[in-house]
């Protein structure tokens, strides 16, 4: 059991153009905005539908791969571990953050639904 602890696997699409930050060394860091959407029936039995949204974080191969295939909109499957964050904010308000270190991507839209080229 070892293996599953911290691990998140979540399906969605990608809400914005990921964000891209090259360090020194051909370090680099992709930033993401994935929205997943869930769809289930209230107390009354009406379907309501609803997004919740993810921070992601991709490191070097990794990021270079998110730089080089994704855009906004294309939904991908994702597999990683939760990292929660607190900072305090330049209102002196104490933040907590959770993002996702991605581990594996895989892209689900269709070939053509994607607007870069695949090499």
């Amino acid at each position: 059991m070892k293996a599953i602890k911290n691990k998140v696997q979540l399906i969605g699409h990608l809400g914005a153009d990921p964000e891209i930050k090259i360090f020194k060394e051909n370090n680099q860091l992709a930033n993401m905005r994935l929205a997943v959407n869930d769809r289930y029936k209230n107390a009354k039995g009406e379907w309501v539908e609803e997004t919740q949204w993810f921070n992601l974080v991709a490191w070097s191969k990794l990021a270079q791969y998110v730089e080089k295939y994704l855009v906004k909109g294309i939904e991908v499957a994702v597999e990683g571990r939760l990292l929660t964050k607190s900072y305090t904010d330049k209102n002196a308000v104490k933040r907590v953050s959770t993002d996702i270190i991605v581990s594996e991507i895989l892209i689900l839209s269709k070939k053509n639904a994607v607007t870069k080229e695949l090499v």
